[in-house]
């Protein structure tokens, strides 16, 4: 199955499809509150991302209306067709949040990412489609249409929280790529303060950790060089406002504390203490 998840990241025949939706994505999403909206349909306010939190929601009312509908079918009656009814529209309605929150996820992705999660949004569309068609039929009363509709929907649900949890535990998508590795204790010596021009930044190594110093004045920021959100190299970024920018897909820190001042990072960049001694800049992780 991992294979088959993998493949889907191969087909570069989705490719087309998925830079004409991130564009019209990006469209949607223009200026300062625009980028609010993300920020918020992201996770930034949760501090970790909120598809997650939503697809809990259509996969949950679903599997309950797939039980109702097992426990009518089998003791032959209808005492529970209202249940599963109610079930379905709530994990409709789940799904649209789900939809919603997971696009603006999909647009800052890599390439092969976007392909895989491009598949999994077909899936999903799919599986929502078949449940709508399902509650159509059962407006009146449940149908032996209704049931299979719902339980093809359920299948595709299914395949799509497979390929979901491949992007999560097998990509790292939505996971924190900024956490370090050991680190020495207490303040080690790295380069001198001189060799960073004021507004600049420096990459560098603390025992396995990779740092970016950045120089404001005569103070010095240290935060991990990795951006929590996909790993983007931040030594490469911009430098502006008292921010550092990611390179990669615009992910915003402050510089003081590392928190996230614009997702699409829902985690906030570790930051670390540093100090002046002797002319050398001296960091220390924790």
């Amino acid at each position: 199955m991992s294979e088959l998840a993998e493949l889907t990241a191969k087909q570069e025949w989705l490719d087309p499809a998925s830079r004409a939706l991130r564009s019209a994505i990006d469209n949607v999403f223009q200026g300062e509150t625009g980028r609010t909206v993300k920020d918020a349909l992201n996770g930034v306010w949760l501090g970790h991302p909120l598809h997650p939190v939503l697809t809990d929601l259509p996969v949950g009312a679903w599997t309950m209306a797939e039980v109702f509908d097992a426990m009518d079918a089998a003791s032959g009656g209808s005492r529970y067709e209202e249940a599963a009814r109610v079930c379905i529209n709530a994990g409709l309605v789940g799904a649209a949040g789900a939809a919603v929150t997971g696009l603006t996820d999909w647009s800052d992705t890599g390439q092969e990412d976007r392909r895989m999660g491009l598949v999994h949004a077909m899936l999903n569309v799919t599986a929502t489609s078949l449940f709508v068609a399902s509650t159509l039929l059962r407006r009146r009363r449940r149908t032996p249409g209704a049931t299979r509709a719902s339980a093809a929907g359920y299948a595709f649900a299914m395949a799509g929280a497979y390929l979901g949890g491949a992007l999560v535990y097998k990509r790292r998508i939505g996971t924190d790529h900024a956490v370090q590795g050991d680190a020495p204790e207490g303040f080690v010596r790295t380069i001198r303060f001189d060799e960073i021009p004021d507004g600049d930044k420096r990459k560098i190594k603390v025992g396995d950790a990779d740092v970016v110093l950045v120089r404001q004045g005569e103070r010095i920021c240290a935060l991990a060089e990795r951006c929590a959100h996909l790993g983007g190299p931040l030594s490469e970024g911009e430098v502006r406002d008292g921010t550092i920018i990611c390179p990669w897909h615009q992910s915003q820190y402050a510089l003081a504390d590392g928190h996230v001042v614009h997702g699409p990072s829902t985690y906030d960049q570790p930051c670390y203490a540093a100090r002046i001694s002797g002319g050398f800049v001296e960091v220390k992780l924790g």
